[in-house]
């Protein structure tokens, strides 16, 4: 096997596209993952009734994430129109960080702030992800494209790894709620840090101004661009295709993510193992996203993410048979090497599919496809558990999302979609 790719792109500009994924992806493992909702716990269940913690993180998750999702076109139509895509991933970014620094001062009892910094930090962690994203396809030439973005997902869980685990030591030494404020605000400088190359050497991307405006305000602009999409979607039915299938298998992805800790407790895996394992994940996904990137280029992106959702089918079966801690470890190191890569992938093969001048817009479609990942999935996990009474079987069910998602995605006509997207984008 020929030697792969150092990690870091060749030239400043997609290097610096790259180092943002490196800062942003602290937040979704130290925010969003570990540390946040287990010092939530800590400091909120003394101050309410029963499992009402657990119960108000959950309500102010699926706030978040609704918000998110609900305003994810809109803003993505607008960032194109107003051709401010750079200035409004600064603006979220600028709320992501914000938020996150003022986590530091949450101590006991401020359950209420720890939910507001919370979920004003997932939606600038969501809505910058927009933007970053839809400015792949302007930095980058096609035949290019997997191998930057699986070098992005690349350093984004080596960044969040590294970090994660500084952040493990942090609150091993520092008492009571100290290290995990200070966890917090390093996730703060460390998003601030990786963000700035982008800002300085990535430039704005040029798009044809749209001719012939119906409303004054962008908003309604970009409103009414909305629904002129909706109702030209048979233009576009490979791109919506895609969709519809990245939902399907990434709902399975999210759903591994999100329940891979509690199912692993279920079956008796004791909570250092769990936090080994996952941290063993992040490191193993960097060669491998890697990896990915130039399997893509070699076999086609739709082959690449189709060996991915092969490799998930066999892990969720594998899952039944789940009872020692190296079993664990084992299924945590087959996640590692396919996760990043086909995450990757299906962000480069989506980004090939828009026309570059509504980047933006469309991304923001990608995102709610994103951010409702994982919803059918636990639904589904748990349903199966309470039926059959073993956890075992909802895991191994969850096979039936990347099943579903790989047969939609066979009848994804890439080169048709790349085609039509070059068309759009031209008149």
């Amino acid at each position: 096997m020929k030697k792969l790719r150092r990690i870091l792109p060749k030239d400043k500009k997609t290097t610096s596209w790259c180092l943002y994924d490196v800062g942003n992806s602290a937040f979704a493992t130290t925010i969003m993952a570990t540390i946040l909702p287990v010092y939530f716990k800590e400091i909120a269940t003394p101050f309410l009734k029963g499992n009402l913690s657990t119960v108000y993180w959950g309500y102010a998750s699926a706030l978040a994430l609704l918000c998110s999702a609900i305003v994810a076109p809109l803003l993505g139509a607008i960032g194109d129109i107003s051709q401010k895509k750079k200035k409004m991933l600064g603006l979220f970014t600028l709320l992501g960080i914000i938020s996150t620094a003022a986590l530091f001062f949450v101590q006991h009892g401020h359950w209420k702030a720890a939910l507001f910094f919370m979920v004003l930090g997932t939606i600038g962690f969501s809505a910058s992800m927009i933007f970053y994203d839809s400015l792949l396809p302007h930095i980058v030439p096609l035949n290019e494209i997997d191998m930057v973005s699986s070098q992005g997902y690349a350093l984004g869980y080596l960044g969040g790894g590294i970090l994660l685990a500084i952040n493990l030591v942090m609150i091993s030494i520092f008492p009571g709620t100290l290290g995990p404020r200070l966890s917090f605000l390093s996730v703060a400088l460390w998003w601030g840090l990786f963000s700035i190359p982008l800002f300085i050497f990535v430039p704005e991307p040029y798009a044809k101004p749209p001719i012939n405006r119906r409303h004054k305000w962008i908003a309604g602009e970009a409103w009414l661009r909305l629904r002129q999409t909706f109702s030209e979607i048979r233009k576009y039915r490979d791109l919506f295709r895609f969709l519809i299938a990245f939902w399907f298998y990434n709902d399975g992805i999210g759903t591994m993510i999100r329940m891979a800790a509690i199912y692993g407790a279920n079956v008796g895996i004791s909570k250092l193992h769990l936090v080994g394992a996952l941290l063993m994940t992040q490191f193993i996904g960097v060669p491998f996203s890697l990896f990915f990137g130039q399997f893509a280029s070699k076999v086609g992106s739709k082959k690449a993410i189709l060996t991915g959702l092969s490799g998930y089918v066999l892990i969720s079966i594998g899952a039944l048979f789940l009872s020692k801690a190296w079993h664990f470890w084992l299924l945590a190191l087959a996640v590692g090497t396919v996760q990043g890569g086909t995450q990757a992938i299906s962000r480069s093969l989506y980004a090939s599919l828009v026309p570059p001048s509504r980047s933006a817009e469309f991304f923001g479609f990608y995102d709610i496809s994103s951010k409702f990942a994982g919803v059918m999935g636990p639904a589904l996990f748990g349903f199966i558990t309470h039926i059959t009474g073993s956890s075992r079987m909802g895991i191994a069910v969850i096979s039936i999302t990347f099943i579903i998602g790989a047969i939609i995605l066979f009848g994804v006509n890439v080169m048709r979609g790349i085609k039509n997207a070059s068309l759009q984008n031209s008149l």
